[in-house]
């Protein structure tokens, strides 16, 4: 069965990059290299920070959804719970 995962992105400049795949490490790759999201070629991304695993695809953006929408400290504070 195939896994979809949520990731969230340490950007050099500090700032949180949050997205889904189905590959984490392929997906991070794509960012680096500049063939990922719109932001983060032009905020460079650093390391993954976060991921969870979801077994579907609706599970996996519905957490991307929530996640997207919480403030900078929600976001912090998110992380600091998970790690």
């Amino acid at each position: 069965m195939k896994k979809y995962y949520v990731y969230i992105i340490l950007t050099k400049d500090n700032t949180y990059y949050c997205g889904y795949t189905d590959d984490v490490e392929k997906r991070f790759a794509a960012h680096k290299s500049g063939h990922g999201a719109k932001y983060t070629r032009m905020h460079k991304p650093e390391r993954v920070i976060f991921s969870k695993e979801f077994n579907t695809k609706q599970e996996a953006l519905k957490e991307e959804c929530r996640i997207k929408a919480l403030s900078r400290k929600q976001k912090e504070e998110f992380l600091k719970n998970c790690l």
